[in-house]
């Protein structure tokens, strides 16, 4: 897939859109800070806020593929360099710009696939674990190692992890602040799939062309179905699979979708 048409967020954040004037409706939001490994400083997290608040609003944007230009690393988390730099007040006063981060990414409400390849600790790991779906390259080595250096995982960590993997593996994994590669992030579900290495953005790319040829209506119907009836008992979440088949049910999509397959023709969405 080429390289997209690129819009920068700051100096550390590119979003690329895919395909002629962004048709197919993949965009790709790009970490870019290779001198840093894409540590996530203060100015990095308000940059990607405010790129997936940009992407949130937009009605093209079907799926977006989370990757990163350095070569050996997808985002070793936190800027522990600014952070040491920080005073008490000065920390608690970032935290809703780290939070505004790691949110973003979470709250898309498109699907999402990240690409990740070798370092991807702590935060890094957080902003994969954000994602729906996690594709990575044998040479990805993936973790939570916050204890290890006297915090906890604050972006979503002890919550997303345990929702991939058990309660029980997610403690031991957080607890022992371990890393963990390729072949066996994938064997205990942290990753979906594993790819050779330097594949994983291509592989990503692919999936998510993919998953754009479907309906955007369903498609975000579908993952808020998913996302809210997860954890509920099962009369509530049939309910709310309810709602989100309503907001479907009488779309233009659906109309659109029943009609190309009567006539035997490729769907042309109109997204609504």
């Amino acid at each position: 897939m080429d390289q997209g048409q690129g819009q920068r967020f700051g100096e550390f954040v590119e979003v690329r859109r895919h395909g002629d004037g962004g048709a197919t409706g993949v965009v790709e939001l790009v970490l870019d800070r290779p001198k840093a490994m894409n540590a996530v400083s203060t100015e990095m997290a308000r940059s990607i806020g405010a790129a997936c608040a940009a992407l949130a609003a937009d009605p093209d944007a079907r799926v977006v593929v989370l990757t990163s230009t350095h070569e050996r690393a997808f985002c070793v988390g936190a800027d522990l360099k600014e952070r040491n730099s920080l005073s008490d007040a000065e920390l608690v006063a970032q935290r809703p710009t780290t939070r505004g981060a790691y949110g973003g990414v979470l709250e898309l409400p498109m699907p999402t696939v990240a690409a990740v390849h070798g370092f991807a600790l702590g935060g890094g790991f957080e902003l994969a674990l954000a994602c729906d779906l996690i594709v990575a390259d044998e040479t990805a080595v993936v973790g939570l190692p916050e204890v290890s250096v006297g915090v906890i995982p604050g972006g979503g960590g002890t919550q997303l992890l345990p929702r991939r993997v058990g309660a029980a593996r997610a403690a031991e994994l957080i607890f022992t602040a371990r890393r963990v590669e390729g072949a066996e992030a994938l064997a205990l579900g942290l990753v979906d799939e594993l790819v050779g290495a330097g594949r994983d953005r291509e592989r990503a790319l692919e999936l998510a062309g993919a998953i754009a040829a479907n309906s955007p209506v369903g498609l975000r119907a579908a993952k808020r179905a998913l996302r809210l009836g997860h954890g509920m008992d099962l009369t509530a979440g049939l309910e709310i699979e309810d709602a989100a088949w309503r907001t479907v049910a009488f779309s233009g999509d659906r109309a659109e979708g029943v009609a190309a397959f009567n006539e035997k023709r490729k769907p042309n969405w109109p997204g609504r």
